[in-house]
């Protein structure tokens, strides 16, 4: 439990000052909450000395009122400081997390952690931002009461307080081992939640899919039986837990008898007087009943420290390291625009790419064609450093991208993917992403180049159409195109360009063919395709088959070897893929 609170510490950061006046106000509430007790004991103390009167009760009710005032004070005042920081600490760390996330390699994302992400974000920060700061309140106003509590025992009796003392530490060990056979059911609790988690956002991606072969009864009792198991697990975890919860009533009531036992008998022998016996009796009636509520947040505890785990998990995870030894303005002399230098990478611990080496020129257009897996994305995904290779180097203008900033490196290679993404918000923010600052005029001529302003013309409302989450709203041709027009706008001198007309009818391809001219003027060009028209007119063609470059040179040097290159270029004349080329 200390554990856990100087855990919230250590994540409270600039609000940690707000927590720790917090929990001293925490202290002067539990001290209030004794006083009615405590004036009780002195209240039959009079009356065995006769000195009861008016006045005495007077000062009595002064006292309870001043008491009764102050506590509510400090649990408001504490209540505000507690709950104010808790969800402070949890916005600024929602923010590291959404840095850190956005510096760890895309094979994080695509390795099936997003049910893991969603969890942590939906899931672990929220129950933590809802209950840590209560928890915390709590556990330390009961702490605190423990204390107290006991330091009036050993007023009253050094026999009693050693007795309060030793039957405290027997209810703090039973909770101790309560929180360990806990901290394992609250592990496997959170992570059917994460698995949970990932199956809803499956079910709900893949819904088109699953229509379209009439599937969604089957995927409906598989998303079902998974909740099913979360559910029993939930259960289970609350099932486990009564046993341990009967077993501290148990030990609550045998140490309370052994208390009003030991004050029975020191009473009995004549050392303490029948007013501190009565004070003993009333006190042992509420000295363990802070530690038993401490205990029964148990629960809550080890599910917080499971979402704490989880969280730091994330945290743990390798970032891309952001150097920025160099800039790519510090071009070295006769510098290649793009390079290759024996290049190998691993997915987890399987090498897809087998020492690749080459380089592109400024300017000119490098294609990458071969079959379906052989590693032409990982190539390009290289290039724009979305995972760090695993050996070899990776240059642009003769500098080492890793030893580049990443917001630099980005800033000088635009991408347009086969599968686009918009944000729900206007046609033209999603264009003017490309360049925040450009103006309206360069975002409307972006937009003509691209050849997509005659069908955003005819939009509801224009540019300031709202379109649907993922650019649903819009056909697969016109969110092609709103890409490039980003792209365009963005000007950067390197373009990748993944299957950008894989996918597209034939109207859209002409369009998107002209949008993708104007996108590539003067720039370093470096595209994935299948289509022969794409890729004839390439300066350098690279096949890639298995993790190596296969074949290399221009169309026509490549039709002349009579290799995989041609045979790959008959079977698409007649409409065949690389399925059969082996």
């Amino acid at each position: 439990m200390l554990k856990f609170m100087l855990r919230i510490f250590k994540m409270s950061g600039k609000y940690k000052k707000s927590l720790i006046l917090a929990i001293f106000i925490s202290f002067i509430k539990a001290m209030m909450m004794k006083v009615p007790l405590i004036m009780t004991v002195i209240f039959i103390g009079a009356v065995y000395s006769k000195t009861l009167n008016t006045a005495f009760c007077i000062k009595s009710a002064i006292v309870l009122t001043v008491a009764l005032v102050l506590q509510y004070l400090a649990q408001n005042i504490s209540d505000r400081l507690q709950a104010s920081a808790g969800y402070k600490i949890c916005a600024d760390y929602r923010l590291r997390l959404g840095e850190h996330l956005r510096k760890l390699p895309m094979g994080y994302f695509t390795e099936g952690n997003m049910g893991k992400i969603s969890s942590v974000l939906s899931t672990d920060i929220v129950f933590i931002e809802e209950s840590s700061m209560n928890v915390m309140a709590d556990l330390i106003n009961y702490l605190f009461a423990a204390i107290l509590m006991i330091v009036f025992m050993f007023n009253f009796n050094i026999e009693v307080g050693a007795v309060s003392l030793i039957c405290s530490a027997l209810i703090y060990l039973y909770g101790i081992y309560m929180r360990k056979s806990a901290m394992a059911n609250s592990a496997l609790r959170q992570e059917k939640s994460e698995e949970l988690t990932e199956s809803v956002l499956d079910f709900v991606s893949g819904i088109g899919v699953i229509k379209s072969y009439n599937m969604l009864e089957e995927s409906s009792e598989k998303l079902s039986s998974v909740f099913d198991e979360s559910c029993k697990t939930s259960l289970k975890f609350e099932s486990d837990f009564t046993p341990f919860a009967w077993g501290l009533h148990f030990i609550y009531a045998l140490t309370t008898a052994m208390l009003l036992l030991s004050a029975t008998r020191v009473y009995m022998n004549g050392s303490i007087s029948i007013v501190y016996y009565m004070g003993i009796l009333l006190f042992a009636i509420d000295i363990f009943a802070p530690l038993k509520a401490f205990f029964q947040q148990i629960l809550r505890l080890t599910v917080m420290e499971s979402c704490l785990n989880r969280m730091d998990g994330v945290f743990l995870e390798r970032q891309l390291l952001d150097k920025a030894e160099y800039t790519l303005d510090e071009a070295k002399e006769n510098a290649k625009e793009i390079e290759f230098c024996d290049v190998h990478f691993a997915y987890d611990k399987k090498e897809v790419l087998h020492g690749i080496t080459f380089d592109i020129k400024k300017n000119t257009m490098t294609a990458l064609v071969g079959p379906s897996g052989g590693g032409k994305s990982t190539i390009a995904s290289l290039i724009s450093r979305f995972w760090d290779v695993s050996s070899g180097r990776v240059l642009i203008r003769g500098r080492d991208i890793s030893k580049v900033s990443l917001s630099e490196l980005m800033n000088n290679i635009s991408m347009v993917f086969q599968r686009v993404y918009l944000f729900q918000d206007t046609v033209y923010n999603n264009i003017a992403m490309g360049r925040p600052d450009a103006s309206k005029e360069e975002v409307i001529e972006a937009a003509k180049k691209a050849r997509c302003y005659e069908f955003i013309s005819k939009l509801e409302n224009g540019f300031d159409t709202v379109i649907g989450e993922g650019g649903a709203s819009l056909s697969g041709g016109e969110r092609q195109r709103i890409s490039i027009a980003r792209c365009i706008l963005k000007d950067a001198p390197i373009v990748i360009l993944d299957e950008a007309t894989a996918s597209v009818d034939a109207d859209n391809e002409r369009l998107i063919q002209e949008a993708i001219s104007e996108l590539c003027k003067g720039k370093t060009l470096v595209v994935i395709a299948h289509r022969l028209n794409t890729i004839k007119d390439a300066d350098q063609i690279l096949l890639i088959s298995e993790g190596s470059i296969a074949e290399r040179g221009t169309h026509k040097e490549l039709m002349d070897m009579n290799g995989i290159y041609r045979r790959f270029v008959e079977l698409r004349q007649r409409d065949r893929g690389w399925t059969a080329i082996k």
